[in-house]
């Protein structure tokens, strides 16, 4: 009989990190929203996105259901604000959301595969502020094992957030997110009508 060693399973590293990032956003609080990867080409313009910019570099569906589906995401950021702005018509008064979702980065061959990314991403609104969704940032890095203190660049110069409340997020000198107050223009764009607060992590 062929012999062999009983080994434990368990999960591969990347599932690992997801499950901690879930863990930390319930415990502080935040529900799990689900989006779709497809999007219209208009969410640029409502992210006041500019025209060179290189989330605008999408992958287009060839039989798409409807303009509204038919490019692939470069950014989870519409699909969250469409799920804060449901809630907060909704009359929800403070509402914290994650969603851990792939974006699809065109690769410049087109016959090549896009680069699929994972994304963490954290919205809220109500009882919340900016150094709340700091330390949601630190308690992440600190739990899977990322023990330096992350440093934060003002001078981001992301055009959907708020000029003077957004910040770059490095790790030992790497670009890992960012985190800021959505830019009051395109707040009042998703009728989202209070201080609305975004992480990004890549």
């Amino acid at each position: 009989l062929p012999t062999g060693e009983a080994t434990t399973g368990k999960l591969p590293f990347k599932l690992r990190i997801q499950e901690v990032a879930r863990d930390i956003a319930e415990y502080c609080g935040f529900s799990e929203g689900m989006t779709y990867s497809f999007e219209s080409p208009k969410v640029f313009d409502k992210l006041r996105i500019p025209e060179d910019n290189v989330l605008r570099q999408v992958i287009t569906i060839s039989n798409p259901l409807g303009e509204d589906y038919s490019i692939m995401r470069t950014s989870t950021l519409n699909g969250m604000l469409s799920s804060l702005a449901t809630n907060y018509n909704r009359r929800n008064k403070n509402v914290k959301l994650y969603e851990l979702a792939k974006i699809y980065l065109a690769a410049d061959d087109v016959n090549e595969l896009p680069d699929e990314r994972v994304e963490f991403t954290l919205g809220a609104f109500g009882s919340v502020d900016f150094y709340s969704m700091k330390g949601v940032i630190e308690e992440f890095l600190e739990k899977i094992g990322m023990k330096k203190k992350p440093t934060y660049d003002a001078k981001a110069g992301i055009p959907f957030l708020h000029p003077g409340r957004q910040a770059d997020v490095y790790y030992a000198d790497k670009k890992i997110g960012y985190i800021g107050e959505l830019h009051p223009d395109v707040a009042d764009t998703y009728s989202i009508g209070e201080r609305t607060y975004i992480v990004v992590i890549d």
